[in-house]
């Protein structure tokens, strides 16, 4: 007897009465023998992929109960968009129907004909909020979290997966959170170059935690002007991974509680004036921990000029970080509570070399 298979597919349609024929598939699905059509999520407007000149999509996802075998469910999906006027498109047009199957159990399938799961679902907001509508405890058979969990990165946005694109991967968090540790145990497992903040080269920086407030300007400068070399468009490799032990875009946050109102002025300028230049992650990964958690690794690493640092002044950077990321649509942001994560762990930190993987294509 063959064993019955929990299966999920997702239903997407921008051409033609869109709502109706998305309607018109979930019946023929519930009608296809050997399946049971279980649920149906809500059906939500979703803009074109990569900012397409197209109709907006409504989309949907469909749980069903089967005993096909996922080529024989392929099939019937197939014949199911050929009957409601699908015909054969180049990849990303306009469809009046397409069916997607996202998840087949927790089947791993890669084949000419069908890959499972769904290589970019983790990347579709819209895909991840249906399946969490569904089953909120639903876990990615690949990356071992679940699809709440994976939805909450992309922060109600969708992505895709660009080769073109300079594969920078930026770990971002406050001062003593274990950036620098993390960076370089990733990066071993994946062998990819690691991009470090100029903190023992930053000449100003001792004389500015030591109280020269009139040197904040040109500390804060000496790691713009370093980050824009570092991460200047044209000197990263497209398609290359790189991972760097801080985010360009925390610059500003640094700069509103270390410089004067005068010197703030001028650090926007050149920052505005510079910005563009700046290679985009394709993902970050934000680290969080306790300020008492941070303070010690601060300490523990006797960097003379950092041990004035006081708790306030973390905490500080604490609510900008919060800011920032809540707010953010740039890329998906994995999050980690490094008090729960071990960076001398190889499990802890194989688990994110592998996520880093699927939001790359290094």
């Amino acid at each position: 007897m063959t064993a019955s298979i929990c299966a999920y597919i997702g239903l997407g349609s921008n051409l033609g009465d869109r709502r109706n024929l998305i309607k018109e598939a979930l019946k023929k699905l519930a009608q296809t023998q050997a399946v049971e059509l279980l649920a149906q999520s809500d059906i939500v407007e979703t803009a074109p992929l990569g900012g397409l000149d197209q109709p907006a999509y409504l989309n949907a996802v469909a749980m069903l109960q089967t005993t096909l075998s996922a080529e024989q469910l392929l099939d019937r999906l197939f014949d199911i968009e050929k009957s409601l006027g699908r015909k054969k498109t180049p990849k990303w047009s306009s469809r009046p129907i397409d069916l997607d199957l996202l998840l087949f159990g927790d089947q791993i399938i890669n084949t000419a004909e069908l890959t499972v799961p769904h290589p970019q679902m983790h990347l579709r907001s819209f895909v991840l909020k249906a399946l969490s509508q569904l089953n909120s405890t639903l876990v990615h058979p690949l990356l071992k979290e679940s699809v709440a969990t994976l939805a909450d990165r992309l922060n109600g946005t969708d992505f895709i997966l660009d080769a073109a694109a300079v594969q920078l991967v930026s770990i971002a968090g406050n001062i003593g959170v274990g950036k620098t540790t993390l960076t370089k145990a990733v990066a071993g497992m994946l062998d990819c170059p690691i991009l470090h903040e100029p903190y023992d080269t930053n000449p100003y920086m001792p004389q500015v935690y030591a109280g020269k407030e009139e040197l904040a300007l040109d500390s804060q400068l000496y790691f713009l002007n370093h980050r824009i070399e570092q991460l200047n468009a044209t000197v990263l490799k497209t398609g290359r991974l790189y991972l760097s032990d801080y985010i360009f875009d925390k610059e500003p946050i640094y700069a509103a509680l270390t410089l004067s109102s005068r010197q703030l002025s001028e650090y926007h300028k050149a920052w505005q004036q510079t910005r563009s230049c700046v290679s985009k992650p394709v993902l970050v990964i934000y680290l969080t921990d306790t300020v008492e958690n941070c303070l010690q690794r601060i300490h523990r690493r006797n960097r003379p000029y950092e041990q004035k640092i006081e708790s306030a002044f973390l905490r500080s950077l604490v609510t900008a970080y919060e800011k920032l990321f809540t707010d953010w649509k740039s890329c998906p942001v994995i999050r980690i509570v490094m008090s729960e994560f071990d960076c001398t762990n190889n499990r802890d930190v194989q688990h994110l070399a592998n996520q880093i993987n699927y939001y790359t294509t290094g």
